[in-house]
């Protein structure tokens, strides 16, 4: 047999493999299924949120316990996509629980200042290095606008430095050359992890380049980490143009106690915050040195305006301070990181024993399965990997019970053990012995 006819093969046979799953899929699901059809009359695609959608369609989900969620059909799954980094706290932390009933009991909406939000503010101030004061708002999305347009307005400049594969928010999305939604502002972009490159675009454009906006690990493009030099050599270009440098830890500041620029000793001019610190209710919130923030005072002359009914609503702060401040605790923050590590090394080493070129990237709780080979730097490396690969584990988990992202991601939250850990490696590992013939062969 010729390569030729064996690649042809080869794609016929994972063809038929994907198709078989799906069905597989849909017979499991017909409760699903009827609620997806029904749910197209009114919402667009059945849904009102794009990432979770998926094909043939997507669970719909009606209960959760700790790490645990129960889909419409009865199914009950092991939680490794935890809200995609939202659920850090599970689903039914009791200290959350029990503080948003309280909050709820003393009345919401109650349109001034509350008894919950300069605890919350202060908890944050403290714990996290680059951030001297704090503002809330809704979403990680408002969080991350804000940030940028207060960099506009104090610098008097218009540019932004974003990358290649980012994501912040619902209109700032850079994933395969952009959104057509995204936010009008004139952006630049670069790829991640190339030194030179951001250089030379900063340097070009160092008279009107307000802020340069980045993960200090890309995580919507991939979970791929920075080298070494990169962050510290973005924060001395900054520092020498007078650009606002700006860290999106609306995901990743639950990769570290401190967040993940405490971690790396990286200090931003502003963060942006949101997902997990509002304990599950919406919550989003930017801050930083007090030079900038400090422009927010309403007390100040020429202070910059931010409004937002619900940026304070008594949900979130209590949610908020509680989850913050009594259940992710410096020992729980080390312990989900610690089992993420440990986990993403077994996956790396599963997929090397069976010889499929494939890789987990990340840190800590939060992390992607590629199926690409060798070392991975920058997002482009991942453009030409066969998307069925990745169908097929993400259909597979779940026939398995285990709830993971389409896209690969997998993100750990507190309530996720021992025992929950062994058993996806377990199933990870038949995956790939029943489907070896189909994946892509390690050539280093």
């Amino acid at each position: 047999m010729s390569a030729t006819t064996g690649s042809i093969k080869q794609n016929a046979d994972l063809d038929s493999v994907l198709n078989d799953a799906r069905q597989r899929f849909v017979e499991r699901n017909p409760k699903s299924l009827a609620r997806h059809i029904d749910a197209k009359q009114s919402l667009p695609g059945g849904n009102t949120r794009t990432i979770l959608w998926y094909n043939p369609f997507p669970l719909t989900l009606v209960s959760g316990d700790g790490c645990y969620v129960k889909d419409l059909d009865g199914h009950q799954y092991v939680d490794l996509l935890s809200e995609y980094t939202a659920g850090l706290y599970g689903h039914s932390d009791p200290t959350i629980a029990e503080a948003m009933i309280d909050a709820i009991r003393d009345g919401v909406m109650l349109g001034g200042p509350n008894r919950y939000e300069a605890q919350l503010g202060a908890a944050i101030v403290d714990r996290f290095p680059a951030i001297e004061r704090v503002r809330f708002c809704n979403s990680g999305t408002e969080a991350n606008i804000m940030a940028l347009t207060a960099a506009r307005a104090i610098t008097g400049r218009t540019k932004i430095l974003a990358f290649k594969e980012s994501y912040h928010g619902g209109v700032m999305c850079f994933a395969h050359g952009g959104s057509p939604l995204n936010l009008p502002f004139p952006f630049l972009l670069a790829d991640y992890n190339d030194e030179a490159g951001v250089e030379m675009v900063m340097r070009q454009h160092a008279n009107d380049l307000a802020a340069v906006i980045l993960e200090p690990m890309l995580g919507a493009g991939g979970c791929i980490v920075p080298k070494p030099t990169f962050l510290p050599r973005i924060r001395d270009l900054a520092d020498e143009l007078g650009v606002i440098l700006i860290f999106d830890e609306v995901q990743t500041s639950r990769l570290g106690y401190r967040a993940l620029h405490g971690e790396l000793g990286i200090l931003p001019d502003m963060i942006a915050l949101g997902k997990y610190i509002g304990g599950g209710a919406s919550f989003g919130s930017f801050g930083g040195k007090a030079s900038i923030m400090d422009r927010f005072d309403p007390a100040r002359a020429n202070s910059l305006s931010h409004g937002g009914t619900f940026n304070n609503n008594v949900l979130s702060m209590a949610a908020g301070l509680a989850g913050f401040t009594k259940v992710l605790t410096e020992e729980a923050s080390r312990r989900v990181n610690a089992t993420g590590d440990w986990l993403r090394s077994e996956m790396n080493t599963a997929l090397e024993r069976h010889a499929v070129a494939a890789v987990v990237l990340g840190r800590g709780s939060l992390m992607n399965l590629h199926f690409v080979d060798g070392v991975v730097e920058t997002p482009a490396q991942l453009k030409e990997r066969d998307v069925r690969w990745l169908e097929l584990w993400h259909v597979e988990m779940l026939l398995r019970g285990f709830y993971v992202a389409p896209r690969g991601l997998l993100s750990l939250s507190l309530p996720f053990g021992e025992v929950e850990a062994k058993g996806f490696l377990e199933a990870f590992s038949d995956f790939l012995a029943v489907h070896r013939s189909l994946l892509p062969t390690r050539t280093s």
